[in-house]
């Protein structure tokens, strides 16, 4: 079975297909300095879309998705983006846990798996 890989860089590769599975890389907001939760979210989901897009499959076929906020404090925020975001009645398994990320601009890093 073939890996196609998408967004290559030195380190890693924004998203593999394996198969009939797609998997993403953890995914940050672009030019984060100064956004919002709920504007890294978006722009984060938007991103999503994208990879998935381009892999052949979307949102409603997600398997998984992992989470990491920087303060729960901003969870209900977060969570207002996701849930107008994610497919009704095709939602994945999650976790969301609070950590730090690579910088502080970061806020909000989101990784999902779907299938074809």
């Amino acid at each position: 079975m073939t890996i196609e890989r998408h967004d290559v860089g030195p380190r890693m590769s924004k998203c593999v297909v394996h198969g009939n599975t797609v998997y993403l890389a953890g995914i940050v907001a672009n030019e984060p300095k100064g956004k919002s939760t709920t504007d890294q979210t978006k722009d984060i989901l938007a991103q999503i879309d994208g990879f998935l897009a381009k892999a052949g499959t979307d949102k409603s076929k997600l398997l998984t998705a992992n989470i990491w906020i920087t303060d729960m404090a901003n969870f209900a925020e977060m969570n207002a983006v996701w849930d107008g975001w994610v497919s009704a009645g095709n939602t994945p398994a999650r976790a969301t846990v609070e950590a730090g990320l690579a910088t502080p601009d970061y806020k909000v890093e989101i990784m999902v798996v779907a299938a074809k």
